[in-house]
């Protein structure tokens, strides 16, 4: 896991370790946990959901909204509860880059929360919400990049 470790954001490397610590069950109580933490959308944004992206790629609707502030990214979801899995999905990585440069976010690699083992709980179809959440996060990442270009 050291050259994972080069490549996330150190937060993002905290929650990866204490998913890979997890055995079974655990795991999703893990993730329902943060699904729970999930912030709700700041007052700029509870009525702006114009203003936020839909993960179109997730079956669950997600939307999802970078700011940039001094070169650091925060990412603010918007997930229905119903959905907890994605919900955790989106809180792990909201809490996981939080002040991020977008380049660090770019720099996730595309299959990190294998090493979180996941795939021993959740189906390849729930983990694809998960990438899909992350290739979101990349392209407005990707967008904040090229605007300070």
């Amino acid at each position: 896991m050291s050259q994972l470790n080069q490549s996330l954001p150190q937060r993002l490397q905290e929650i990866v370790e204490e998913f890979a610590l997890c055995e079974g069950r655990e795991k999703i109580e893990l993730l329902l946990e943060y699904a729970e933490r999930l912030p709700n959308l700041p007052d700029h944004l509870r009525d702006e959901r114009d203003d936020m992206e839909l993960v179109e790629e997730c079956m669950t609707p997600v939307y999802v909204k970078a700011e940039n502030r001094e070169g650091r990214l925060s990412f603010f979801f918007d997930v229905p509860p119903e959905s907890p899995t994605v919900r955790g999905f989106a809180a792990i990585m909201a809490e996981g880059v939080e002040g991020s440069t977008p380049e660090a976010v770019l720099a996730i690699p595309n299959d990190f929360f294998f090493a979180m083992g996941l795939e021993s709980v959740l189906t390849m179809q729930r983990l694809n919400g998960m990438s899909a959440i992350l290739a979101h996060m990349k392209r407005l990442a990707s967008q904040k990049v090229e605007r300070q270009s």
